[in-house]
């Protein structure tokens, strides 16, 4: 035999042993409606997930219009995850175009939402995960969802799932330092919209934006002076901009107010790779970070 049949026939065994794993073994392709969400998902899921996000990094998840790729991939899904609360007001459409057969996993079931009043109806804030405290109950259920649909590697997802938890308490103690020791008149600061309800209610930071809580409502000019005039008797000093969306109006709610740029807040979409914010993990601190520099500099 030469070496180079033997090499093959060395070869043959070991094919067929891996052909012969078990189909568990296969790696789960799931579909998550954004960034944030699709991250999380990736630290709960491990090595055992291909994800899939619809909405791309600096994607806007309120103005997302779906392409005939994204239909393909939610099809193909063994799983699919969405944030729900109103976020995701294109997935039904979505999902009757693609013939996806299962049942979205809404994640944050569990979740103590808050309401907004908007234009006279009462809406719920859909933005739960600016909150790491909230996204514990992301974890629980994504964890719940893989190890039902791959029940093997239940174990995998369960530490993966405790340990990130781990990591979402750090983060919720690492706010809680920063603001903690700011003075209330000082956490006060100006957004693009109202993206940041639970972050304000678990670290009292006082949010005021010309826009509701989705990208798609309209200021009108009676709002926007309304807003003017808040920001100058609160004595609102910083003002920030987002990644997903556009940052005229608030510019120039800031240029009559003299409020002073902060920079730009990672809210409902992570970054590229190459940007501050390609994890939730780093999205939070980099938002802590901005948020609190710009307070002790109006102090």
């Amino acid at each position: 035999m030469t070496p180079h049949r033997l090499l093959l026939s060395a070869a043959i065994p070991a094919f067929m042993a891996l052909s012969a794993m078990p189909a568990s073994a296969e790696t789960l392709k799931v579909v998550a409606s954004f960034t944030v969400l699709a991250d999380v998902v990736k630290q709960v899921g491990g090595e055992h997930v291909k994800v899939t996000s619809l909405v791309g990094p600096n994607g806007d998840p309120h103005e997302f219009e779906p392409s005939p790729a994204d239909a393909k991939n939610l099809k193909a899904a063994a799983v699919t995850f969405v944030s729900g609360e109103g976020l995701e007001g294109w997935m039904d459409r979505l999902i009757t175009a693609s013939g996806y057969k299962g049942k979205p996993v809404t994640v944050s079931e569990g979740i103590n939402t808050h309401t907004m009043e908007e234009d006279g109806a009462e809406i719920t804030d859909p933005h739960v995960w600016n909150s790491p405290v909230n996204v514990k109950i992301w974890v629980a259920n994504i964890e719940k969802a893989l190890s039902s649909a791959d029940p093997s590697d239940a174990a995998a997802f369960k530490a993966n799932a405790e340990k990130y938890t781990r990591t979402l308490d750090e983060l919720n103690a690492y706010a809680h330092a920063k603001f903690d020791k700011v003075a209330d008149d000082r956490r006060k600061v100006l957004t693009s919209h109202d993206a940041f309800g639970y972050f304000g209610r678990e670290y009292n930071v006082s949010f005021l934006a010309p826009l509701g809580l989705s990208t798609e409502s309209e200021a009108s000019a009676a709002d926007v002076a309304k807003l003017i005039e808040q920001i100058k008797g609160e004595r609102v000093k910083a003002y920030f901009f987002e990644n997903s969306n556009d940052p005229r109006l608030v510019k120039q709610v800031a240029k009559a107010t003299g409020a002073e740029p902060g920079g730009e807040l990672y809210v409902e979409s992570l970054s590229d790779a190459k940007g501050p914010a390609p994890t939730y993990e780093k999205m939070f601190k980099y938002n802590v970070d901005q948020l609190a520099a710009a307070m002790a500099k109006s102090s």
